[in-house]
């Protein structure tokens, strides 16, 4: 994850110095376990490693990441408890997904942890709880109003690797 954040940010330092300067600092390893004991999951180890280097950025800073905001661990808890509490009070109950293949056949799932957002509800997320043929940590796309449930990268570490191959 260093090698990606290093390419990122000699990227970032050449081209958008503004953005670089809304990254948070590193999150603490006490952090990021708070937050799994928040969440009720443990998350994957690329993604641990990703918070550890920067835990997200600034939410009033230009969005990093393909037009959405990178979630610091905060912004992560506070999202996936709006969708917990959407959750939990049945509001998806009559909802039908479409989802990808490996992805489970729900409008949302507690063990799909948001860790981008464009501001209209829509998220990436990590999924803690594939379907048959999927892979724990897959990265999906969440979209508030429409069923598709897209697999977006078979891990966050692929996807982030992805990421700033097409920012080069």
């Amino acid at each position: 994850m260093n090698t990606q954040w290093q390419r990122l940010i000699a990227r970032l330092t050449a081209h958008h110095p503004d953005r670089l300067a809304g990254l948070n600092p590193p999150a603490s390893a006490e952090r990021v376990a708070d937050l799994e004991r928040e969440l009720g999951v443990s998350l994957p180890d690329d993604y641990v490693q990703c918070l550890l280097v920067h835990d997200g950025q600034d939410r009033h800073a230009e969005w990093l990441f393909d037009g959405t905001e990178f979630l610091s661990t905060t912004r992560v808890l506070r999202e996936w408890k709006v969708w917990h509490a959407l959750w939990a009070s049945g509001e998806f109950a009559q909802m039908t997904a479409r989802p990808d293949p490996g992805v489970k056949p729900l409008w949302w799932s507690p063990k799909w942890i948001p860790f981008t957002y464009n501001g209209v509800g829509d998220h990436l997320c990590l999924d803690l709880d594939p379907d048959t043929g999927g892979q724990y940590g897959q990265v999906i796309a969440l979209w508030h109003d429409a069923p598709r449930r897209e697999r977006i990268a078979d891990s966050f570490g692929q996807w982030f690797s992805q990421l700033i191959a097409r920012q080069q």
